[in-house]
């Protein structure tokens, strides 16, 4: 489990952009830049060449999850 007080001051090294926690996945997900990065043994690993980029379905469905919230 991601300390809460810590995501809430991680961002993206690459954009700078807040960073979303993806329990499922144990990655966390910055739109801004369209990484995903890993998190190990409950460590974040933010380092651009560890990242993944996200997939254009991931895009598709979080374009989606925000148009529907309003």
């Amino acid at each position: 489990m991601l300390d809460k007080k810590l995501l809430s001051i991680l961002v993206c090294p690459v954009s700078k952009g807040p960073l979303e926690y993806n329990r499922e996945n144990k990655e966390l997900i910055c739109w801004e830049s369209g990484l995903a990065y890993p998190i190990r043994d409950d460590i974040p690993v933010m380092l651009e060449s560890e990242a993944r980029p996200l997939t254009e379905d991931e895009k598709d469905a979080h374009r989606a999850k925000v148009r529907a919230q309003g």
